[in-house]
């Protein structure tokens, strides 16, 4: 989905930083849309240096948007889980977060406009069956992200949650290998069961999220901070998601 969104901003005439562990995937980009374009940081963001990096960046360019993911920690039920997955979890789902919000928070504040949004789960609003490190630690940073966004409202800089349902990636896989097993069915009838239950019927794609996302990126969004805005297909049974 990381991908799908900054492919979208790219066509929208936007110039994008990327980051991601796997290097010969920025290096595709880079070669689709050119280095004046797109800047690529291959890293991993638990690293410190790696946030170093960004911050340097940050000074060279204007940033006016900040699009926050990573994929999700492993399948597991709350008796299942060791301290140590804890432990791995936060720094997978939360801790990078915040650094790096943090960190580039006083370049939006200071240009009085930016745009911080947060790719999370429907789990923030409605916990998912046997992924209790995720419905955790993405509450947390929906209580995170309130917080900031209530404290900086006054300042031109936003922030907001996009709460994705079940959408064509690999955290979608690990969920449906995982209900497989629990259930000793085959993947493709735990993934028909899964689609079943959606009221759309189907699993979400990646560039549908995406132009949300550009849209909530965009100078366009500026009168809605502090929100988690679900694409799930109307999954989420409360009132109004």
């Amino acid at each position: 989905m990381g991908r799908a969104i900054a492919e979208n901003l790219l066509e929208e005439g936007s110039q994008v930083i990327a980051i991601a562990r796997r290097a010969n995937l920025l290096q595709e980009l880079q070669s689709k849309y050119g280095k004046e374009k797109i800047t690529v940081i291959p890293g991993d963001l638990r690293n410190e240096n790696t946030i170093r990096g960004i911050e340097e960046n940050a000074k060279k360019y204007v940033i006016h948007g900040i699009l926050l993911n990573a994929g999700g920690p492993p399948a597991k039920k709350a008796i299942e889980t060791t301290m140590d997955d804890w432990d791995e979890a936060y720094h997978l789902v939360m801790r990078w977060k915040i650094n790096l919000t943090k960190r580039l928070l006083p370049y939006l504040m200071k240009q009085e406009y930016g745009r911080i949004l947060f790719l999370e789960s429907q789990s923030i609003k409605q916990p998912v069956e046997s992924l209790v490190l995720s419905n955790a630690y993405r509450a947390g940073i929906a209580g995170f992200a309130k917080t900031l966004a209530l404290e900086i409202a006054s300042s031109g800089v936003t922030v907001n949650i996009i709460a994705p349902g079940s959408h064509d990636s690999p955290a979608i896989e690990r969920v449906i290998q995982k209900a497989a097993e629990q259930q000793g069915i085959s993947y493709q009838e735990a993934q028909k069961r899964l689609e079943d239950n959606i009221p759309v019927k189907r699993i979400g794609k990646p560039g549908e999220l995406a132009k949300l996302a550009v849209w909530m990126l965009s100078p366009l969004s500026g009168y809605m901070t502090g929100q988690i805005i679900n694409h799930d297909g109307g999954f989420n049974k409360s009132l109004f998601g």
